[in-house]
């Protein structure tokens, strides 16, 4: 039994169509997926990604005492945590978490800044001060500051992202994959021509 006809301009023809059907298939059925809002509901960055909002400029306190408002950092990818200052092992994870992510980023590693925003009294030890050295450690002045950033169930789960113009843009989920991470700071750094 056979499939093609026996004559070659026919049998061309046909297997010519079944080229472009083969061909078009993936485009068609894209565009389907597309047109009807079809989705497999994964995406390709681990930190979830937050409707866009501009972070709050409220004025923290260093500290040393001075203040400093976030829209100072402008210019430069933030990494934003909230701990208390008795920082727990989860906080500890965190700040050595995003101190890793900085560093794996090699030479872009001066575009992205560690904030540790306080939601507390009192004052960090002094050994941990040592080993998160270059994270600015902040103290927020205005209890709706906290407010401004979206978390699932505690502020204090994740890490937030904050892109070089100053608008929150990712959180990321409780105890972070750093590898993961890193992957999607690579990403941002790579197609920025901000920060």
């Amino acid at each position: 039994m056979r499939l093609l006809p026996e004559d070659p301009v026919k049998r061309g023809r046909i297997q010519l169509l079944l080229l472009i059907t083969v061909f078009l298939l993936p485009l068609v059925g894209s565009g389907l997926a597309y047109l009807f809002g079809w989705s497999t509901g994964q995406t390709s960055n681990y930190g979830e990604l937050i409707e866009p909002r501009a972070a709050p400029q409220s004025v923290l306190g260093t500290l040393d005492g001075r203040t400093l408002r976030l829209d100072a950092l402008q210019g430069k990818w933030v990494l934003l945590q909230f701990d208390a200052p008795a920082c727990d092992a989860r906080c500890e994870r965190k700040l050595y978490t995003m101190r890793q992510v900085r560093k794996a980023l090699g030479i872009d590693q001066a575009r992205v800044e560690r904030v540790w925003a306080l939601t507390g009294e009192g004052r960090p030890a002094s050994q941990l001060l040592d080993a998160i050295e270059g994270t600015q450690v902040l103290r927020a002045s205005e209890p709706a500051f906290g407010a401004a950033f979206p978390a699932r169930r505690d502020l204090r789960d994740h890490i937030f992202l904050i892109d070089p113009r100053g608008n929150l843009m990712m959180r990321f989920p409780p105890d972070p994959d750093p590898s993961r991470v890193i992957k999607d700071l690579q990403r941002l750094l790579r197609y920025s021509a901000v920060g």
